[in-house]
């Protein structure tokens, strides 16, 4: 063996306190490739003397320790399971023969005189959410909760609470949940989805299928997915992509970090032949809606009433304005071009929502239109979507 090119490291418990701190969140991962790695090119081997059993030992379980299972403990208490029912009433049609009414204008005919014999059935479902306010108010979608007639919130201590939906957004799919009791409750630590990059370490907590404190692991694949690439037209989200596995009952759970702070809540998920690819709802995003739902039971969602597309270069194209919408009202046309609002350039479409989300209703907002290469300023007030009755 070549002992020219051999390096020897000397590992105290100092120097793994330091390393240890260096390099988290992964420092089990990066100790180990430091201290037990080869270089091939250079074929250069770390050799690293454990002076005593203390050390060795020390050694060891930091090599096994993972920053999956430290972030959890810091978010981890907090995830939730919701378990839901409701009664359905199904008809009774066991008077008739079989498939006698598979024609639906015998029904209409006939009048069903079965219509009156209904049967109540229970209805159960199960997702996930996670505490994010010291006074019991739980984070989830609205899908888990709709309907919803009891609710019951299963803690990570093993308790069982009652909740109550105080409110839902169904065009965000986010719900709040108010434990009834007193507490206190674990919260969930609460990180910055605008400064999560493609390729951060993304940790989905749930329970699908039933089964609880599930975790996966896996990477943020992209950023401002639009549902509409998604082919759902009746939500306003622009979401997380991870790998990390998202299955049934994983909706309404928290995506977190590598520092165990809640990034997203996870909300559905798309199956293929290969991977699935799940979404999440970015957390400050989630977090403004539910502060909304909270107070007020209800979301605002600011909108001018148009349909924007992208255009060769900068700015964003109008490619419908609803009829007796703001827009409408203020003289916005098919094929203008918004090029900034409020003395600020438009860059892109999202650029044109995220700056009406912004700015609320009832103020109203300076856009400077591009029409027949002749630049327009119209002054625009914002309204509440659910206060359009075409909507």
């Amino acid at each position: 063996m070549n002992t020219k090119n051999k390096m020897t490291i000397k590992l105290t418990s100092k120097t793994i306190s330091e390393l240890m701190k260096k390099y988290k969140p992964i420092y089990g991962y990066a100790l180990s490739l430091l201290i037990l790695g080869t270089n091939t090119s250079a074929r250069t081997a770390f050799i690293v003397p454990l002076t005593s059993q203390i050390e060795r030992k020390q050694f060891q379980l930091i090599a096994n320790k993972s920053f999956v299972s430290e972030a959890l403990k810091k978010s981890g208490p907090a995830v939730v399971t919701i378990e839901t029912q409701r009664k359905v009433f199904t008809n009774n049609r066991n008077i008739f023969p079989p498939n006698l009414l598979i024609d639906p204008n015998f029904e209409r005919f006939f009048a069903n005189p079965n219509r009156q014999y209904q049967r109540p059935r229970i209805e159960r479902g199960q997702g996930s959410g996670v505490i994010f306010a010291s006074e019991g108010l739980v984070l989830t979608n609205a899908h888990v909760v709709e309907n919803s007639e009891e609710l019951m919130v299963g803690l990570s201590d093993g308790r069982r609470i009652p909740g109550r939906v105080v409110g839902q957004d169904y065009l965000t799919d986010l719900a709040v949940v108010r434990l009834k009791g007193l507490g206190p409750w674990p919260k969930a630590y609460l990180g910055n989805s605008e400064e999560i990059e493609v390729g951060d370490w993304a940790i989905a907590v749930g329970n699908p299928y039933g089964l609880e404190k599930t975790v996966t692991l896996g990477i943020i694949s992209n950023l401002n997915r639009n549902v509409s690439q998604l082919g759902i037209s009746d939500k306003r989200l622009n979401l997380i992509q991870t790998d990390a596995a998202i299955n049934p009952g994983n909706s309404g759970g928290p995506l977190l970090n590598s520092q165990g702070e809640v990034i997203g809540i996870n909300t559905l998920v798309r199956s293929g032949p290969g991977a699935g690819l799940g979404f999440a709802i970015p957390i400050n995003k989630a977090i403004e809606i539910a502060n909304q739902l909270a107070s007020r039971g209800r979301a605002i969602h600011p909108m001018i009433g148009v349909n924007l597309s992208p255009t060769n270069g900068k700015g964003a194209l109008i490619i419908y304005v609803l009829p007796g919408g703001p827009a409408e009202k203020r003289g916005l046309k098919v094929n203008d071009v918004i090029i900034s609002i409020n003395n600020k350039d438009v860059k892109n479409p999202q650029d044109v929502v995220n700056t009406i989300n912004s700015n609320g209703i009832s103020k109203k907002m300076k856009f400077l239109i591009l029409r027949n290469n002749i630049t327009i300023k119209i002054d625009i007030k914002p309204i509440d979507i659910r206060g359009f009755r075409s909507l």
